[in-house]
């Protein structure tokens, strides 16, 4: 049985699915095709990528979806533009693209650690028409850390936060390599965006071991007075909520020692095309997801155009 058998029955009803089109074919864009292709609320009508040879256009391919190499070229040469733009590329590509798309009136989900639009964190934000239309969604560590952030600095005292996330080799791609500057400054950026936290540090390992690291977060806080079974419910409480997006997210431990406090959390993968230690891409891309399904359900979506879809 697929690992993302049964998901498909959360996703919500709507009249009509929105369009939508993906930029980038490396791993995360095949698990994003992947989970686009499982929502009723969404229409994957292109897959753009630049190699006409890679997995991701193949993959693409193989459920029946029209893919190209053209690249952004092809995206914003379609007779009419979609709905929903995912861009899945690079925080350097996100920059140029932006412009690009900004005149179309589409809704740009960007998941690359560009900054430039809006920071989304789903359960913590939502999507609101306040929100703009160009969605950035952090990092997969801020994916994993911020809803626990905003939580803990909401109930206590916190003075400092530390992000420690750790993803394997295996599936930190050349993007994710290329981008480590900008996911440690878009990640902390994040942090004290959600949590009101100035002193913060985030910091991201890749980890070559074998087997493979599975995706964990550790959020390290420093807070007077530190309850850890008030912590640990805290903690329970966000986990629940992300897990109605991404099910393989989970609080393995919660610990207190003086003014520290250590949550540690792992992601596994729920996914038709990653294993399960990638839970760093099926975060982010659960979020993505998530994210154009609420933007299916606005009253506001059919205003843009004055029809559906």
């Amino acid at each position: 049985m697929s690992p993302a058998a049964g998901l498909r029955g959360a996703r919500p009803e709507v009249a009509e699915p929105v369009t939508v089109a993906v930029i980038g074919t490396g791993a995360i864009g095949r698990d994003l095709v992947s989970k686009i292709d499982r929502s009723p609320a969404l229409e994957c009508r292109l897959v753009a990528g630049r190699n006409p040879q890679s997995a991701g256009l193949r993959y693409a391919e193989g459920l029946g979806l029209a893919t190209t190499a053209g690249g952004i070229e092809a995206v914003l040469a379609a007779p009419r533009p979609f709905d929903v733009v995912f861009d899945a590329t690079s925080a350097a590509s996100h920059r140029e693209h932006w412009p690009l798309l900004e005149p179309l009136g589409t809704l740009v989900i960007d998941l690359t650690p560009s900054k430039v639009g809006q920071m989304v964190a789903p359960t913590v934000t939502g999507v609101s028409p306040a929100t703009g239309r160009n969605v950035n969604l952090i990092s997969c560590g801020g994916q994993a850390a911020v809803p626990i952030v905003h939580a803990l600095a909401a109930e206590f005292p916190v003075t400092y936060f530390e992000v420690v996330s750790t993803v394997a080799s295996e599936v930190a791609g050349r993007a994710t390599r290329m981008n480590l500057d900008e996911y440690v400054a878009t990640t902390g950026q994040a942090v004290t965006a959600f949590s009101g936290v100035t002193d913060v540090k985030a910091i991201l390992n890749i980890s070559p071991a074998v087997p493979p690291a599975t995706f964990r977060t550790a959020v390290h806080a420093r807070l007077a007075g530190a309850d850890p079974v008030a912590v640990r419910a805290v903690a329970e409480r966000v986990a629940e909520r992300v897990r109605s997006f991404a099910p393989g997210y989970q609080v393995v431990a919660c610990t207190a020692a003086g003014d520290l406090v250590t949550i540690t959390l792992q992601v596994l993968a729920h996914s038709d095309v990653l294993p399960p230690y990638a839970g760093n891409l099926d975060i982010i891309n659960s979020a993505a997801v998530m994210v154009a399904e609420q933007y299916a359900t606005r009253p506001d979506r059919a205003s843009r155009t004055g029809v559906i879809s």
